[in-house]
């Protein structure tokens, strides 16, 4: 077999978030935003560069000054930028946050993001990838919805492991039926799946129960999920190895909650490339969430891999 030249190939939202410089103040009492690079699949593809995986990114933003910035902030992070796709006639998508150390308020202004064209992923780029990795707020709309989801079941029959991060929300994707749709087809590819208290919230309109929740994404054929819960730790179902459970890191100061999930999924990837059992790949995703959790934006430069490493 060949060896792979790419680790990990995020596909999905490339966004602008213009975060409230206040802690804790709604969207209408915040005075100041400070920009950062955004966006689920985005995180994850920095992140993943940061740990000193080749990454890629497939996405697409507009011709524009915040485009500009997203392309200087990308290489300078050494991240594979020859799959994204610029656009003279849509803005760079852009979404602005509050500041929490819960949930972000957001409003979402979304333009070229979802813009996404096969093309914009041969087949032999996907050939050279490890690991396929969207989310939710991708497939929300179309033609990245298309896109994503032929791509995955090229992947797929390619030997690729699929990962999802399932960031629903209602506000970005008012049809829930639609959404369990589109979940069901792409877990039909076995991904591995991230998913927190909150998404199942949103997906499902009311409080589900643990078992619940694992049996309805276990049932669409999705073998490893992993349901975080913030302060109350994580629990994964997995339906060869059954339920793991581990406990929240303690954490004093938490400055900025804002990509903490994707800062948390990275390292559960990484660690499951260099081939570590689930319940080190939880502790190693938990330890690059508690250094995300203290910084505000984005991971710190030069992450001691090695001390992240050592679980035990």
């Amino acid at each position: 077999m060949e060896s792979k030249t790419i680790d990990i190939i995020s596909m999905g939202e490339l966004l602008i978030d213009l975060i409230g410089h206040e802690v804790n103040t709604s969207i209408n009492q915040t005075k100041d935003y400070h920009r950062f690079l955004g966006g689920s699949p985005t995180n994850v593809a920095v992140n993943a560069a940061r740990l000193g995986l080749q990454s890629v990114l497939v996405a697409s933003f507009g011709q524009d000054g915040f485009g500009d910035y997203a392309m200087r902030k990308l290489k300078a992070n050494q991240v594979i930028t020859s799959q994204i796709r610029r656009l003279e006639h849509l803005p760079t998508s852009v979404i602005f946050v509050s500041k929490s150390t819960e949930t972000p308020d957001f409003i979402p202004y979304r333009q070229a993001d979802c813009e996404i064209i096969g093309e914009q992923l041969p087949d032999a780029v996907l050939a050279q990838a490890k690991i396929f990795h969207t989310t939710c707020f991708a497939l929300s709309k179309k033609p990245a919805q298309e896109t994503i989801l032929e791509r995955a079941r090229a992947a797929s029959a390619m030997g690729l492991q699929l990962s999802i991060d399932l960031n629903f929300s209602e506000r970005i994707w008012p049809n829930r039926e639609e959404a369990k749709a589109v979940i069901k087809d792409y877990l039909s590819n076995n991904p591995l799946v991230k998913v927190s208290e909150d998404d199942c919230y949103r997906l499902f309109a009311e409080v589900k129960s643990e078992d619940f929740i694992f049996e309805y994404f276990h049932s669409f054929g999705a073998q490893t999920v992993c349901l975080t819960k913030g302060k109350k730790g994580v629990v994964l179902s997995d339906t060869q190895e059954g339920l793991i459970t581990q406990k929240a890191m303690e954490l004093n100061d938490i400055k900025d909650t804002t990509g903490a999930g994707d800062a948390f999924w990275t390292g559960f990837l990484y660690a499951g490339l260099q081939g570590y059992s689930l319940t080190d790949r939880i502790t190693i995703a938990q330890k690059l969430a508690a250094i995300k959790l203290q910084n505000v934006g984005r991971l710190p430069e030069n992450i001691d891999i090695r001390s992240l490493l050592h679980v035990h």
